[in-house]
């Protein structure tokens, strides 16, 4: 066996020391029988991206069973699942024992840059297979203690297998002395996306009345941002006159206030839930709700996606547009969503707009076919890239949990 590193055995020294001091008993769930996946993260919306990946493994096979872990609200079920996220234990070795006695976890895909080296230690050492998934060119973090030795680096090399985000994560990672066969280059795990679906002839049809006419969707617009969208669309218009917006209110009770806007502005709308097809003078088509948006997305090569140039929304998740081939347009206030808007910024695929003339603006360029369709390949390669980690990440989880089987 391996000797451990210096820094990583004091580190397991002092948690051993602590165990008087701050060990806890905690109440936990039964552990079901069969192999335990074992899914932790550092941040809830991280972990909620890990298990729509997990949703895919389920149809492929039901023979594992999950455990949850996350270091921010930790006992809250999962938005995406509704299944139960356990505590953590604390960084001592008696409540990790106790932990992992109870759990037994078989598969550990740990994400993000917050470690536990106690805890990792002790699962390396109960025999649990180590994957550490979406490690980013950012500090490591370990539990907060200024007596603590820093056992990153030994943390780390317990790892079988880690998914770096890029060359630079990498290069990180052999620099703290993870062996380099172990590190694969990846992208940043992304939700599977599940493309909305879109009725054909439906598609066909409105695809023969626009006969080629320039159109581009705001998505999901709040009341705050309706004015914006169509001042910016009016202005569009005087150098794109055949331009068409096709707007999707946010909530279906907002669609009588944005007609009655129109009509101030004074552009020419088509009411879709009344059942009007745009013809050659209508300037505005207004849905009622989103059910349609997988059409909407697939005659519009360019959308605003709302909710994000008012504040306390945070914006909408923006790769759905991304895998339906939009280029996009979106506000500054997109917190809840910035990694991704980030990373399709990066690409290309994604521009940020302010005010009515920055939209306008926007609008007016990106509507030309050659601009639009750079940017939409450039959002299809940012979401293929994410599937292809998803897939290498569930290769790997099947190769162990195929071995495990093959044991029995």
């Amino acid at each position: 066996m391996a000797r451990r590193p210096i820094s990583l055995a004091a580190y397991l020294a002092f948690a051993r020391g602590q165990d008087r001091l701050t060990a806890k008993s905690v109440q936990r769930t039964a552990r079901a029988d069969g192999p335990v996946l074992w899914l932790h993260c550092d941040t809830r919306d991280r972990l909620e991206t890990l298990l729509t990946l997990i949703q895919r493994l389920r149809h492929q096979r039901d023979d594992f069973s999950l455990l949850l872990t996350c270091d921010s609200s930790p006992t809250s079920p999962s938005e995406a699942t509704g299944e139960q996220i356990s505590s953590l234990p604390s960084e001592t070795l008696s409540d990790i024992g106790r932990f992992l006695d109870h759990w037994q976890p078989d598969i550990l895909v740990w994400a993000g840059n917050e470690l536990r080296p106690a805890l990792i230690n002790e699962a390396s050492q109960s025999g649990t297979h180590l994957l550490l998934v979406d490690a980013a060119d950012a500090p490591w973090r370990q539990p907060s203690s200024r007596f603590m030795p820093d056992a990153t680096s030994g943390a780390l090399r317990l790892f079988h297998t880690i998914f770096a985000q890029d060359r630079q994560a990498a290069q990180s990672l052999r620099r703290l002395g993870v062996p380099g066969n172990r590190i694969d280059v990846t992208s940043p795990l992304e939700p599977e996306v599940f493309p909305l679906t879109c009725h054909d002839g439906l598609h066909e049809e409105l695809t023969a009345a626009l006969a080629g006419r320039p159109v581009w969707l705001a998505v999901r617009v709040e009341p705050g941002e309706t004015d914006t969208v169509l001042r910016a669309h009016r202005r569009a218009s005087r150098l794109a006159h055949r331009l068409l917006l096709v707007i999707v209110p946010a909530t279906s009770s907002n669609e009588e206030a944005i007609a009655e806007h129109c009509q101030e502005v004074g552009l020419r709308l088509a009411r879709w839930e009344n059942g009007e097809m745009p013809d050659e003078n209508t300037q505005v088509l207004l849905a009622g709700d989103d059910r349609e948006l997988g059409l909407w997305y697939r005659l519009a090569p360019l959308c605003f996606l709302g909710g994000s140039l008012t504040a306390k929304i945070g914006g909408q998740a923006p790769m759905m547009a991304a895998a339906l081939g939009s280029a996009i347009l979106y506000g500054p206030n997109v917190g809840r969503h910035l990694d991704a808007y980030s990373r399709l910024v990066a690409a290309g695929a994604a521009r940020i707009v302010k005010d009515v003339d920055s939209l306008s603006a926007a609008v007016t360029h990106l509507i030309a076919p050659d601009q639009a369709a750079a940017m939409a390949h450039a959002g299809w390669t940012v979401v293929s890239a994410g599937a292809e980690t998803a897939d290498l990440m569930l290769t790997q989880i099947n190769e162990w949990l195929d071995a495990m089987e093959a044991e029995l």
